[in-house]
């Protein structure tokens, strides 16, 4: 999913950029800068690196092979070659190629990790990757190759192909060209890669880390989203909005999302002439858990969202290679590669995913119900039996849902050995971020169905008043897609409700009002 928001003038410093600068350089093109801070850490770290190349002694990564073939050792004439070899094989990647955005942060999270001064690469590597960022060349990575251990290997590999000059990219308007005809419109020159630097430019979770910074994003925008749109399907089912008070929640059970969802329905159906309508005379006891346990459900996401976040704060924080150049100018050889960390709140938010859509859908279908919707016609139809009404786009949400609890089943419980066994577990990072991302698509477009629904439901209860939120979220709605009437093509419709979504309009709407 993709959230548009004004572009940034100023630069992301290298480097330890924050998610949100993950984002803004993925998503908007910002631009980015090494401080002169990273170019004195890179040089004296630089440094270190042409020692050991030129001892007698081996160093992984700077004289010997990789992976299985560290044992041999690689005489100073071959090293050059040792390096190109590296990434021409590595990058063997296959499958359709993936969003510009993804190649975008992890070549951003890669470059960080070079900043760092602990992989001992020329500054004038990093500095042509930054100029790769800033004229928009984007090379053209691919949906499979990457393990998430020994880093995302194979899509790193494609990224530093281009640097050499090599391999296949796009330009800022998106079209593949020649690399090196790329590469000369922007007046960057290709760099031919020495001791240490090709193991330096793949060895990173930067892929994983990147779609986890981008689903965040989008999570934070449709955990919000989610608190309207189930508030106004409250509002169209005639449910009460006693359940969302303060003393319910954060009294009694200080879950820190919970409170926040259960404030943000609370505050969106404040005024309601539809909740006001059935106070007094209402035989029900209780309204459906899809009602009441809202807060419950969009709170434990929340939750989700922030320790997922706490996670990747902390790999932003750190410096992902092997071997890495420490404070005390040693060379030392870790896992820290490893995609565990990443690939498990990958893997859970997936999980909390799929829950929210199906909640979501829930309610869905109950509006459409005639049995269980407290007065409205079947399927929201203008004339039911001639009219079907929103029926078949509960199926289609139905269906979206279905494929986020097959997208829900964890990729990290996953391990198949790889480079003869010397990488015997891996974590299975990428493919639980890829998953994640298309989990998170389905997301936008499952809570787009239950605003056209909640939306029609509200317009359905006239002459009663919805909240002042409601009513303006709706007015947002019916500039793009029409009120109750006859059947129509609905599939444009629900397009036009998804993109209102993704691009925050409804949450924009929301939040300018609770504030007000």
């Amino acid at each position: 999913m993709t959230t548009r928001s004004p572009g940034r003038d100023s630069a992301v410093l290298l480097g330890r950029p924050s998610l949100d600068d993950v984002v803004a350089v993925a998503r908007h093109d910002a631009p980015v800068a090494l401080s002169p801070d990273a170019l004195e850490q890179m040089a004296a770290s630089r440094a270190q690196v042409e020692a050991l190349a030129a001892s007698a002694t081996p160093a992984y990564g700077i004289s010997t092979g990789f992976g299985a073939l560290a044992n041999r050792h690689i005489p100073v004439d071959q090293r050059v070659q040792l390096q190109r070899s590296l990434i021409r094989s590595h990058a063997a990647g296959t499958g359709r190629a993936v969003e510009r955005e993804v190649v975008r942060a992890l070549m951003l999270l890669r470059l960080k990790t070079l900043a760092s001064g602990r992989t001992g690469v020329r500054p004038l590597v990093a500095q042509t990757l930054a100029d790769l960022l800033n004229a928009g060349i984007t090379p053209v990575v691919h949906e499979f190759g990457s393990l998430g251990c020994s880093g995302d290997l194979a899509p790193l590999a494609h990224c530093a192909l281009v640097l050499m000059g090599e391999g296949r990219a796009t330009g800022p308007d998106g079209v593949e060209r020649p690399v090196l005809e790329l590469l000369a419109e922007a007046g960057i020159a290709p760099v031919e890669l020495v001791e240490k630097e090709g193991l330096a430019l793949i060895n990173g979770t930067d892929g994983m880390l990147g779609m986890l910074a981008l689903a965040l994003a989008d999570l934070d925008l449709l955990t919000d989203t989610a608190d309207v749109v189930a508030a106004m399907s409250v509002e169209g089912l005639l449910g009460t909005d006693r359940v969302f008070e303060a003393d319910l929640h954060v009294e009694l059970r200080p879950h820190p999302g919970q409170a926040t969802s259960a404030a943000n329905m609370l505050r969106t159906l404040a005024g309601s002439g539809i909740v006001a309508s059935h106070r007094a005379g209402d035989d029900r006891v209780q309204d459906a858990y899809s009602l009441r346990c809202a807060p419950q459900v969009i709170g434990a996401v929340r939750d989700t969202v922030d320790h997922a976040r706490l996670v990747a704060q902390r790999e932003l924080a750190a410096a992902i290679d092997n071997p890495v150049v420490l404070a005390d100018g040693s060379v030392s050889s870790n896992g820290n590669f490893h995609g565990a960390p990443v690939g498990y709140v990958l893997d859970f938010l997936a999980i909390a995913v799929a829950d929210l859509g199906s909640m979501s859908e829930r309610r869905t279908d109950r509006m459409l119900d005639a049995r269980r919707s407290h007065g409205l016609p079947p399927f929201l139809a203008d004339d039911p039996g001639v009219d079907s009404g929103l029926m078949i786009a509960q199926y289609t949400q139905a269906g979206l849902v279905s494929d986020c609890k097959r997208l829900a089943v964890p990729a990290s419980v996953d391990s198949i050995p790889s480079s003869a066994m010397q990488e015997d577990h891996v974590s299975m990072g990428w493919h639980a971020a890829r998953k994640l991302r298309q989990a998170v698509d389905n997301l936008a477009s499952i809570l787009a169905i239950e605003l056209v629904t909640a939306a029609r439901a509200i317009d359905l209860r006239a002459p009663l008043a919805p909240a002042p939120v409601s009513a303006a979220v709706v007015r947002v709605l019916r500039s793009q897609v029409a009120g109750p009437g006859p059947d129509r093509f609905l599939a444009p419709d629900l397009a036009s409700a998804t993109a209102l979504v993704r691009e925050g309009a409804v949450v924009r709407t929301a939040r300018d009002m609770w504030t007000s």
